[in-house]
């Protein structure tokens, strides 16, 4: 199972990212928990200096942008095996 964690203050960009992950996984029939880490103050304990951050299974993949579709898919994907 995927441990996908959305870090951001709950800004429309965090929202969206964490909307484009759950249609992500429903659309691959992926295992994962999304959770939302909104303390500022955690924020550099997961490296993340720009929101939001996107981070997987113990892993930064992407942080100050929402990915493209995409590039999600691939990651999410990579990250599941």
């Amino acid at each position: 199972m995927l441990d996908i964690k959305i870090i951001g203050k709950g800004c429309p960009n965090c929202e969206k990212l964490a909307s484009l992950c759950q249609e992500v996984i429903n659309e691959e029939n992926l295992q994962a928990r999304i959770d939302k880490v909104t303390d500022v103050n955690e924020f550099a304990d997961y490296g993340v200096m720009m929101t939001p951050g996107l981070y997987v299974n113990g892993k930064l993949l992407s942080q100050g942008k929402i990915p493209v579709k995409s590039t999600l898919i691939s990651w999410l994907e990579k990250a599941e095996e």
